[in-house]
Protein backbone atom coordinates (compact mmCIF):
# COMPACT_ATOMS: atom_id res chain seq x y z
CA UNK A 1 0.00 0.00 0.00
CA UNK A 2 1.50 3.68 -1.09
CA UNK A 3 0.58 6.17 1.70
CA UNK A 4 1.52 9.60 -0.29
CA UNK A 5 3.41 9.68 -4.16
CA UNK A 6 6.40 7.73 -3.61
CA UNK A 7 6.33 6.33 -0.21
CA UNK A 8 5.52 2.64 0.45
CA UNK A 9 4.80 1.12 4.22
CA UNK A 10 7.13 0.38 6.56
CA UNK A 11 6.20 -2.90 7.78
CA UNK A 12 2.84 -3.88 8.44
CA UNK A 13 2.23 -1.17 11.17
CA UNK A 14 3.83 1.94 9.98
CA UNK A 15 7.86 3.08 10.53
CA UNK A 16 7.03 2.64 14.21
CA UNK A 17 6.52 -1.01 13.98
CA UNK A 18 10.25 -2.02 12.71
CA UNK A 19 12.40 -3.71 15.13
CA UNK A 20 15.08 -6.12 15.21
CA UNK A 21 15.55 -9.81 16.64
CA UNK A 22 18.66 -9.01 18.30
CA UNK A 23 17.49 -6.45 21.08
CA UNK A 24 18.86 -3.17 19.08
CA UNK A 25 16.75 -0.53 18.78
CA UNK A 26 14.24 -0.05 16.16
CA UNK A 27 15.61 2.64 13.71
CA UNK A 28 12.03 4.60 11.84
CA UNK A 29 12.30 4.64 8.31
CA UNK A 30 10.29 5.89 5.63
CA UNK A 31 10.04 3.76 2.23
CA UNK A 32 10.04 5.55 -0.77
CA UNK A 33 10.17 4.90 -4.62
CA UNK A 34 14.14 5.61 -5.45
CA UNK A 35 15.14 8.67 -7.16
CA UNK A 36 17.57 10.55 -8.78
CA UNK A 37 18.36 12.29 -4.85
CA UNK A 38 18.98 9.24 -3.88
CA UNK A 39 21.67 8.04 -6.12
CA UNK A 40 24.74 8.70 -4.05
CA UNK A 41 23.26 7.21 -0.69
CA UNK A 42 22.22 4.05 -2.75
CA UNK A 43 25.77 3.93 -4.22
CA UNK A 44 27.57 4.22 -1.08
CA UNK A 45 25.78 1.52 0.23
CA UNK A 46 26.55 -0.97 -2.88
CA UNK A 47 30.00 0.22 -3.25
CA UNK A 48 31.00 -0.81 0.01
CA UNK A 49 29.01 -3.64 -0.51
CA UNK A 50 31.73 -4.47 -3.86
CA UNK A 51 34.75 -3.68 -1.95
CA UNK A 52 34.56 -4.97 1.38
CA UNK A 53 31.88 -8.48 0.93
CA UNK A 54 30.39 -11.13 -1.14
CA UNK A 55 26.81 -9.97 -0.98
CA UNK A 56 27.39 -8.84 -4.60
CA UNK A 57 29.42 -10.69 -7.30
CA UNK A 58 30.12 -7.00 -8.80
CA UNK A 59 33.87 -6.37 -8.25
CA UNK A 60 34.00 -2.75 -10.16
CA UNK A 61 32.53 0.00 -7.87
CA UNK A 62 29.31 2.18 -9.65
CA UNK A 63 30.06 6.01 -10.60
CA UNK A 64 27.47 8.14 -10.09
CA UNK A 65 26.23 7.95 -13.46
CA UNK A 66 26.13 3.89 -13.48
CA UNK A 67 23.80 4.22 -10.29
CA UNK A 68 21.93 7.30 -12.15
CA UNK A 69 21.12 4.40 -14.82
CA UNK A 70 20.53 1.69 -12.26
CA UNK A 71 17.60 4.10 -10.74
CA UNK A 72 16.61 5.09 -14.22
CA UNK A 73 16.13 1.18 -15.10
CA UNK A 74 14.45 0.13 -11.93
CA UNK A 75 10.81 2.10 -12.46
CA UNK A 76 7.16 0.98 -13.40
CA UNK A 77 7.15 -2.53 -12.69
CA UNK A 78 10.63 -3.49 -11.74
CA UNK A 79 10.98 -0.55 -8.61
CA UNK A 80 13.59 0.13 -6.71
CA UNK A 81 12.67 1.82 -2.61
CA UNK A 82 14.96 3.42 -0.47
CA UNK A 83 14.84 3.41 3.29
CA UNK A 84 15.65 7.04 5.03
CA UNK A 85 15.96 7.51 8.33
CA UNK A 86 14.26 10.66 10.13
CA UNK A 87 17.40 12.96 8.96
CA UNK A 88 16.48 11.71 5.22
CA UNK A 89 19.66 9.53 5.47
CA UNK A 90 19.46 6.44 3.04
CA UNK A 91 20.27 3.40 5.42
CA UNK A 92 18.74 0.97 2.85
CA UNK A 93 17.35 -0.33 -0.71
CA UNK A 94 15.98 -2.98 -2.81
CA UNK A 95 14.64 -3.57 -5.74
CA UNK A 96 13.00 -5.92 -8.42
CA UNK A 97 14.35 -6.68 -11.43
CA UNK A 98 13.57 -8.97 -14.54
CA UNK A 99 14.83 -12.52 -13.43
CA UNK A 100 15.90 -14.07 -17.36
CA UNK A 101 15.01 -11.93 -20.41
CA UNK A 102 13.21 -14.88 -22.35
CA UNK A 103 9.74 -13.93 -22.30
CA UNK A 104 8.38 -16.99 -20.69
CA UNK A 105 10.23 -15.53 -17.26
CA UNK A 106 8.03 -12.60 -17.31
CA UNK A 107 6.05 -13.24 -14.14
CA UNK A 108 9.41 -13.69 -12.41
CA UNK A 109 11.52 -11.34 -10.52
CA UNK A 110 14.23 -11.41 -8.48
CA UNK A 111 14.72 -9.37 -5.60
CA UNK A 112 18.27 -7.26 -3.83
CA UNK A 113 17.99 -6.05 -0.50
CA UNK A 114 20.91 -3.56 1.13
CA UNK A 115 21.51 -2.04 4.31
CA UNK A 116 24.45 0.34 5.41
CA UNK A 117 26.65 -1.74 8.07
CA UNK A 118 25.89 0.60 10.66
CA UNK A 119 21.63 0.28 10.18
CA UNK A 120 21.99 -3.55 10.46
CA UNK A 121 19.38 -6.35 12.77
CA UNK A 122 16.96 -3.23 13.01
CA UNK A 123 14.53 -4.41 10.89
CA UNK A 124 15.02 -2.45 7.79
CA UNK A 125 16.14 -5.36 5.67
CA UNK A 126 12.95 -6.90 6.40
CA UNK A 127 11.03 -3.50 6.06
CA UNK A 128 11.95 -3.21 2.30
CA UNK A 129 11.62 -6.88 1.36
CA UNK A 130 8.04 -7.11 2.50
CA UNK A 131 7.29 -4.00 0.10
CA UNK A 132 9.11 -5.84 -2.62
CA UNK A 133 6.58 -8.82 -2.02
CA UNK A 134 3.84 -6.48 -1.83
CA UNK A 135 4.56 -4.49 -5.12
CA UNK A 136 5.45 -7.89 -7.18
CA UNK A 137 1.89 -8.62 -6.22
CA UNK A 138 0.55 -5.54 -6.59
CA UNK A 139 2.45 -5.93 -10.31
CA UNK A 140 1.07 -9.17 -11.04
CA UNK A 141 4.03 -11.20 -10.41
CA UNK A 142 4.16 -14.79 -10.08
CA UNK A 143 7.63 -15.72 -8.16
CA UNK A 144 9.94 -13.93 -6.44
CA UNK A 145 13.52 -15.17 -6.01
CA UNK A 146 16.54 -14.57 -4.36
CA UNK A 147 19.98 -15.42 -5.21
CA UNK A 148 22.16 -15.31 -1.87
CA UNK A 149 25.24 -15.57 -1.48
CA UNK A 150 26.71 -18.73 0.11
CA UNK A 151 27.81 -17.86 3.86
CA UNK A 152 25.19 -14.95 4.38
CA UNK A 153 22.83 -16.57 6.79
CA UNK A 154 21.32 -13.26 7.64
CA UNK A 155 20.02 -12.66 4.21
CA UNK A 156 19.03 -16.66 4.35
CA UNK A 157 17.04 -15.88 7.45
CA UNK A 158 15.35 -12.76 6.62
CA UNK A 159 13.75 -14.44 2.85
CA UNK A 160 12.52 -17.49 5.37
CA UNK A 161 11.14 -14.96 7.13
CA UNK A 162 9.43 -13.18 4.58
CA UNK A 163 8.20 -16.63 2.86
CA UNK A 164 10.67 -17.45 1.12
CA UNK A 165 11.91 -21.48 0.51
CA UNK A 166 15.96 -22.49 -0.43
CA UNK A 167 15.00 -24.54 -3.41
CA UNK A 168 18.70 -24.99 -4.56
CA UNK A 169 22.67 -24.46 -3.90
CA UNK A 170 24.73 -23.01 -7.53
CA UNK A 171 28.48 -24.79 -6.28
CA UNK A 172 31.25 -22.23 -6.41
CA UNK A 173 29.94 -20.24 -9.44
CA UNK A 174 31.84 -17.52 -8.34
CA UNK A 175 35.04 -16.41 -7.09
CA UNK A 176 35.58 -13.15 -5.45
CA UNK A 177 38.54 -12.47 -2.88
CA UNK A 178 40.66 -15.89 -3.94
CA UNK A 179 37.70 -17.61 -2.36
CA UNK A 180 34.87 -19.91 -4.75
CA UNK A 181 31.54 -19.18 -4.07
CA UNK A 182 28.02 -20.66 -3.46
CA UNK A 183 24.66 -19.27 -4.50
CA UNK A 184 21.49 -20.01 -2.00
CA UNK A 185 18.69 -19.56 -4.28
CA UNK A 186 15.22 -19.20 -2.48
CA UNK A 187 11.76 -18.84 -4.19
CA UNK A 188 8.58 -17.74 -3.15
CA UNK A 189 5.34 -17.86 -5.14
CA UNK A 190 2.31 -15.48 -4.27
Amino acid sequence: MTTRAGEHRAGPNGPAALSGDTGRSALPVRLVTATAAHAEGTRDIYNRAIESGTNTFDMTPRSLSDQLEWILEHSGAYPALVALSEDDLVVGFGSLSPYRPRPAYSTTVENSVYVHDDFQRRGIGRAILEELVHLAEAHGFHAIMARIAGGNEASVVLHQRCGFETIGIEREVGRKFAHWLDIVCMERLI
